[in-house]
């Protein structure tokens, strides 16, 4: 069975992230299609990237590395839930993504993106960033408005659509993983 892991990109006290990356979970739990997984940067607990040698090299030290690396490894593909922050991704995001090199390669990855205008910039930011992994971003996105899908700007109420959006990420990005498993075997 195909596995995508729904990695939540924020660990900001009171994130509106967390929301966002449940309600992803529990669309995706209702298909059967792939199994998906919450992944929550929190519970890795990530220094700034420590590791002497590029992660390209694959010669990792640290077991923080080796445990994150594990983690992404086991998936076939990704579902990324990013903030916005300064017009891009966050900082926790990045250096996690930083840490490793292979364990990303020949994996599809979507995007769900929350900001004030829907987390749009930080996604392109994350297309650009994938590209370098030899992840296959799936065209398909969902944007999140903290104006018309959160009240107060905090408390998560999606507008109905955006089911949809996010079953169209689900469907590609599933499409996609399942794709490129000749790739990753050859690997």
């Amino acid at each position: 069975m195909t596995k995508i892991g729904i990695i939540l990109g924020s660990t900001r006290p009171g994130r509106n992230g967390e929301a966002v990356a449940k309600w992803v979970l529990d669309i995706a739990s209702k298909r059967s299609d792939a199994e998906y997984e919450l992944v929550d940067l929190l519970d890795y607990n990530l220094p700034h990237l420590d590791e002497a040698v590029p992660p390209s090299m694959d010669m990792y030290s640290k077991p923080h590395t080796l445990e994150w690396a594990q983690k992404i490894d086991s998936f076939d593909g990704f579902i990324i839930v990013t903030p916005e922050y300064n017009h891009s991704t966050s900082g926790a995001l990045k250096n996690a993504i930083d840490f490793l090199y292979k364990e990303w390669n020949n994996k599809a990855v979507g995007f769900v993106g929350y900001g004030s205008v829907g987390g749009a910039r930080a996604v392109e930011h994350l297309r650009l960033i994938s590209a370098e992994l030899q992840l296959a971003d799936v065209r398909a996105q969902v944007l999140l408005s903290l104006m018309n899908d959160f009240e107060n700007f905090s408390k998560f109420l999606p507008n109905d659509y955006q089911v949809q959006a996010l079953n169209t990420v689900l469907d590609q990005t599933v499409a996609w993983s399942k794709a490129l498993e000749p790739l990753r075997k050859a690997a």
